[in-house]
């Protein structure tokens, strides 16, 4: 009898070869194939019937969705949990993920079982956390498992209707012979999860490690297999943690939830621009507000710029929260079509609060913010700025302009500077706006020129 063939997984990019290399075919990486799991078979003359279905006639019922206590938490994931979805969460180890997620299994409705798995701590440093955080444990089920299918007979007859498991790259199968946490453990205890989630109706929540450069362990295949992948944010001197969804199949991609670490676990920010804005007593050169979207919600930011004397050889550029070859780019538009050279100026550009703006709504406050600087001329703090500056001077429009300037509005600012375009068709209460084509016209109305 024919004996079944290893497959060997590569590590670094999950790529399966039947024989042993030192090189994986795939990637190139060295030493990095390991045994995995039996090579699959042929299959010849598959018999099964299958069958498609004309679209029209799928049964369209609106999603069901499971709030979690949490707004914030609600918010990234689009509304709550959907029922049979699976969720991967991943972050720096500390960050909090954790202390979210079993504030999130205490939060569920008195209608809905959750159980909590943990691969890494003992049961008594989840009472003693649930403790701490005041968490009403009195229908919370936990559980010490590592094996996925030991795991998938437990939930068989405990039917919880969420699940939380902390973490996926502690999970192994009993049909894979390589250690708990490589490519094909992954690959293998997650498609099982999904299989069963999307099977039973069980939502699934999976925390996830991070390697040094911040993306999640394993394959990349385990962020394609699940339905939304959030991601914490944090700086290390910082309390504030910031949730981003980076894919979500029920809501938008790239919302935030901002939270607060405190003794009792993750607090909601309830003013999130607060955070994002300095108290200074006056106003002060090379410091302006901008508006920026993140997925559904409008954040004031303040984005600030020094440009100092540069002491010898080329001038430096720097941006903490934005591109910095999109500021290479902006400076020379600056010198060319409003007249203002910062060549021999080493410019830096911050994002208060550690957020990262990936929109180009930023251009005209980075700008205005290096001018300032420049030329040591604060901008009113009770002014807004934000637009998109193009290679020709123009100042184009953003999206959601409207939005931007009723936040800005109710925030208490009383002056924006906003592309033409974006002005409303109909006057705004409590706030004076000057729409501006190009780059020298809105320097000009800051006064900056």
């Amino acid at each position: 009898m024919a004996k079944a063939g290893t497959s060997y997984v590569c590590r670094e990019c999950g790529g399966h070869t039947l024989k042993w290399q030192g090189q994986c075919p795939a990637c190139g990486s060295w030493n990095a194939l390991e045994a995995g799991a039996p090579a699959p078979k042929k299959r010849a003359g598959y018999a099964g019937e299958v069958k498609g279905q004309r679209l029209q006639d799928v049964d369209q019922a609106d999603i069901e969705r499971a709030p979690t206590g949490i707004r914030e938490f609600d918010r990234v994931l689009g509304g709550g949990l959907v029922t049979g979805s699976v969720v991967l969460i991943g972050g720096d180890p500390g960050i909090g993920k954790s202390t979210l997620l079993l504030q999130a299994a205490g939060g569920q409705p008195a209608d809905r079982s959750v159980m909590y798995v943990t691969g890494e701590e003992s049961l008594q440093q989840i009472a003693m956390r649930a403790r701490r955080l005041e968490i009403d444990a009195s229908e919370l089920t936990v559980m010490a498992e590592t094996c996925v299918e030991h795991l998938l007979q437990a939930l068989q007859t405990e039917k919880p209707d969420c699940v939380v498991i902390d973490s996926v790259q502690t999970m192994y199968s009993e049909d894979v012979t390589s250690a708990p946490g490589s490519v094909s453990q992954l690959r293998e205890s997650a498609s099982q999860l999904v299989r069963f989630a999307k099977t039973t109706g069980t939502t699934v929540l999976l925390v996830g490690h991070v390697t040094k450069e911040g993306n999640i362990a394993g394959p990349r295949v385990l962020e394609h297999m699940v339905d939304a992948v959030l991601y914490f944010e944090s700086e290390s001197d910082s309390r504030y943690r910031i949730l981003r969804a980076i894919k979500n199949r029920f809501g938008a991609a790239n919302e935030l939830g901002i939270f607060a670490m405190t003794e009792n676990g993750m607090r909601e920010v309830k003013n999130p621009s607060a955070i994002f804005l300095s108290r200074h007593p006056e106003a002060v050169s090379g410091s302006v507000v901008t508006v920026s979207r993140e997925g559904s919600r409008p954040l004031l930011i303040e984005v600030q710029a020094l440009a100092d004397q540069s002491g010898a050889g080329a001038a430096r550029r720097l941006a903490l929260g934005l591109d910095q070859n999109r500021l290479s780019m902006l400076l020379a538009t600056l010198n060319r079509h409003a007249g203002v050279s910062a060549y021999e100026y080493d410019v830096f550009i911050n994002v208060v609060g550690g957020v990262r703006i990936s929109e180009t709504s930023a251009d005209l406050a980075a700008l205005a913010a290096t001018v300032s600087s420049l030329r040591d001329r604060p901008v009113p703090q009770t002014t807004v700025v934000f637009g998109e500056v193009g290679l020709a001077g123009e100042i184009r429009p953003v999206a959601f302009g409207e939005e931007r300037l009723q936040e800005a509005a109710k925030r208490g600012f009383t002056h924006a500077v906003v592309p033409r375009a974006n002005l409303p068709k109909k006057p705004m209460d409590g706030i004076q706006l000057v729409g501006v084509d190009y780059l020298r016209g809105a320097l000009e109305a800051l006064q900056l020129v």
